[in-house]
């Protein structure tokens, strides 16, 4: 049998409506009682109705947690790492639903009525449309994974750029100059962030850009399987290929082994995003872990503050990014 605010205000000697400004926090009960009713509540292992609490606070309880699409471009890990994170604050404060933004025809249903507030995967410039939405409906919103440069939109990512920049000179550094790169999703801004590291790395260390080597994917294993093969076909092949996500990296590795390549004795491969199996690979891969979860949840941290709060102080922080040495590279003489 479900506990209800009635038995705890029975067993408290209050009224009913005490017990739920107390569990509320409201400054018009006293902490004495508060702390009295509380410890009542927690021994009943009581859990709120959010339906019920709805009807009392005008509020709907619910946190959208979207993504650009939950189809082609974002990948098992990438997903249940954000949600892992973003869960692990929420909890049972709220109800946490979760979707595409390419699940919706238009935003009619996207409304105050139905979310508190939205977290924001964005993986596309495209998400604009959906972000001013949400704005002009006064919704409460975090961006995670994109910079976007307004007043009233908090975003939390990474510096993919920079990232990137940092693992093609770890291949650099290891004796390569013949580095291709496999990119991600035409027109995702990660896509563009890490081609632009690519790019800057080669610059900088006056290594010539052969446009043979940068070669499209859509960051998932088959594309990166495909985009192997035909890098392995060319005239002159590369000593390494950075990949733009992990799951290109597999595919790329399991290509190079059918055509009886050993990584990374006949060519090495560097990932991006470490993903949960690639410490488990033979060889272990080398990748970027941008610490998706921890995105996650500052997102989360930062959604409620703004619905709590009320306030929205528009705010870009980057969060670190490392490069995980493992053994998917090899010196290159």
């Amino acid at each position: 049998m479900n506990v209800t605010i009635k038995d705890i205000a029975r067993l408290a000697g209050v009224s009913h409506t005490t017990v739920s400004r107390a569990l509320n926090n409201s400054p018009l009960i006293k902490d004495e009682t508060k702390n009295k009713i509380k410890e009542i509540a927690q021994q009943l292992n009581y859990v709120p109705n959010l339906n019920a609490k709805n009807l009392v606070t005008d509020r709907t309880f619910n946190i959208g947690l979207f993504f650009s699409t939950l189809n082609i471009g974002t990948t098992p890990s990438f997903f249940n790492q954000t949600v892992k994170g973003v869960n692990s604050i929420i909890k049972d404060k709220y109800n946490l639903i979760i979707k595409g933004i390419d699940d919706y025809k238009d935003f009619n249903l996207v409304t105050s009525k139905r979310f508190d507030g939205i977290i924001l995967m964005s993986q596309s410039e495209k998400d604009n449309l959906f972000i001013y939405n949400v704005i002009e409906k006064k919704i409460p919103i975090v961006v995670l994974n994109r910079e976007i440069k307004c007043d009233s939109i908090i975003c939390i990512l990474t510096d993919d750029r920079i990232a990137s920049k940092q693992a093609v000179n770890y291949l650099i550094d290891n004796g390569h100059k013949d580095i291709a790169i496999i990119l991600g999703k035409e027109g995702f801004k990660s896509t563009e962030k890490r081609k632009q590291g690519y790019l800057d790395a080669l610059m900088e260390n006056k290594i010539f850009i052969n446009n043979d080597f940068i070669v499209q994917g859509t960051y998932d294993f088959k594309s990166g399987y495909t985009a192997m093969e035909k890098l392995l076909s060319l005239p002159k092949v590369p000593s390494a290929v950075f990949c733009s996500n992990d799951d290109m990296a597999i595919g790329a590795m399991n290509a190079a082994f059918q055509m009886g390549l050993k990584v990374p004795d006949d060519i090495s491969i560097v990932g991006f995003d470490d993903n949960s199996i690639s410490q488990f690979l033979n060889p272990s891969l080398t990748t970027v872990n941008r610490h998706i979860e921890d995105i996650g949840r500052e997102g989360a941290k930062m959604i409620i503050e703004l619905i709590e709060n009320c306030e929205a102080n528009g705010m870009i922080k980057y969060m670190d990014a490392e490069l995980v040495i493992r053994k998917s590279v090899s010196k290159n003489a």
